[in-house]
């Protein structure tokens, strides 16, 4: 009999410490540092990174084939996909293989590579093996060596600011919009090329612009980027409500056709963008969002005409 009051102790020990642990607070993530610029290897394969890294920072040139627009990888992904909190690449690559609701399998990261193409760039997947392709997935690896994978990383992804206490309004962010933003990315939101034709500023909206099936047309998302990292050279110092209304404004405006689109609007948002956080198939200042869209891939014809 004492022997088994001890062992009921025991367990009963255990079953608090193991609920304890439970309760407390996860481990903070670790840091972590890409390798120095310059420091890539003197070799055919630090050919192969500095070429991934400059389609990364000027992709409408050296991947045109794959583009319907002029953004840049780096666009998205600030100072060469190396800046914390702006889904650098160092933090991207090590999540890979991954399930992704958005095309229900488990994706590698070369797939994940080519959905940026097909929805961010408004583009088209280069195929696999496809040296552009390569030399993207080089890139980011050489900048994730000595990660550890499948961890959450400091600065990895996007920094998603709290709900903000009132629900985000079109007119608040046209009003940060033309207080912060404009001076960059135009009052019509077309942004801003150099006289050679290189993006300078993205395009937020527009034919030029991310097409609706970007995750950056997602208001949670935008207003995550937007937080840490606008204006440029400024991120964190918008406060959590101007972000949330800012993203709202971008983002309800037309761009690109979800190259998933069915031939109606309302179903492809049932299929695709029936979340609260996309404005895709929603009547915004009497306009129904998607329905005006110009086809996605650079082209040009009307969401109706498809």
């Amino acid at each position: 009999m004492k022997r088994l009051r001890a062992t009921l102790a025991a367990l009963a020990l255990l079953s608090s410490l193991a609920c304890a642990m439970a309760q407390a607070d996860p481990p903070p993530a670790p840091d972590f540092q890409p390798p120095a610029r310059g420091s890539e290897p003197d070799d055919d394969y630090g050919k192969i990174i500095r070429f991934g890294e400059q389609v990364f920072n000027h992709t409408d040139q050296y991947a045109a084939a794959y583009v319907g627009n002029h953004l840049r990888c780096a666009s998205c992904h600030l100072d060469a996909g190396r800046q914390p909190d702006s889904a650098p690449l160092w933090g991207a690559y090590v999540l890979y293989p991954a399930y992704r609701a958005k095309n229900h399998h488990v994706n590698t990261y070369a797939e994940r590579l080519q959905g940026c193409f097909e929805y961010s760039m408004n583009g088209k997947a280069p195929p696999l093996g496809d040296p552009v392709l390569v030399a993207l997935e080089t890139y980011s690896y050489w900048l994730a060596q000595g990660a550890p994978t499948g961890v959450k990383l400091k600065g990895q992804g996007y920094a998603k600011p709290p709900k903000p206490a009132q629900a985000p309004d079109y007119v608040r962010g046209q009003r940060v919009y033309e207080a912060r933003c404009a001076l960059c990315h135009g009052a019509d939101g077309a942004g801003q090329r150099s006289a050679s034709g290189e993006t300078v500023f993205p395009a937020l909206w527009g034919p030029d612009s991310f097409n609706w099936g970007a995750g950056i047309g997602s208001v949670n998302n935008a207003a995550a980027f937007i937080k840490s990292n606008m204006p440029l050279g400024l991120g964190g110092s918008l406060g959590d409500q101007d972000a949330w209304d800012v993203a709202q404004f971008v983002d309800s405006h037309e761009r690109p056709q979800d190259p998933r689109y069915t031939g109606d609007v309302a179903d492809t948002r049932a299929k695709f963008h029936d979340t609260p956080d996309s404005l895709y198939g929603l009547s915004v200042n009497g306009h129904v969002l998607g329905s005006d869209s110009v086809a996605p891939g650079g082209g040009t014809r009307s969401a109706a005409t498809q």
